[in-house]
């Protein structure tokens, strides 16, 4: 006697279509999170990199009685600005390149009489901005 047994092999179109819909579903609940937890976790990184650049201008300015003025900025960390002004000026700079953000973008320096304010534009690349897209200052950092 013949047994016509047909073998079924793989999944049907619509369990592959379940499956899909399924993961889809966690992927809706499960990403917003994740993007969220990368977020804070890239604007920490930015604050522990504006505290490294602030540690560099500290160093400037306790072997040249100053921080380096607005205008200066981060050029005066990869050479001597002014020979006259800044005699005291180490042989190696205290930074080797510009000081990036985590978007590509030069962090901005301001000094704001004895003090100073480094600042990333974010995401949007803009001064101001809101939610994800506003400045990271590091006198915000510090907080």
């Amino acid at each position: 006697m013949k047994h016509n047994k047909t073998l079924r092999k793989g999944f049907s179109l619509i369990e592959l279509l379940i499956v899909i819909v399924i993961l889809g579903g966690l992927m809706a609940v499960v990403a917003p999170g994740l993007m969220d937890s990368q977020r804070k976790a890239t604007r920490k990184t930015m604050c522990l990199s504006m505290n490294d650049l602030k540690k560099r201008f500290e160093m400037f300015s306790l072997d040249n009685g100053t921080y380096p003025d607005t205008e200066e900025g981060f050029k005066a960390l990869l050479s001597n600005p002014d020979a006259d002004k800044y005699p005291n000026y180490p042989v190696k700079p205290y930074l080797k390149k510009v000081a990036k953000d985590a978007w590509r973008t030069p962090f901005v320096y301001i000094k704001k009489g004895s003090d100073i304010e480094i600042i990333s534009y974010a995401a949007d690349k803009r001064e101001g901005g809101d939610g994800w897209d506003k400045d990271i200052l590091l006198s915000e950092c510090n907080k």
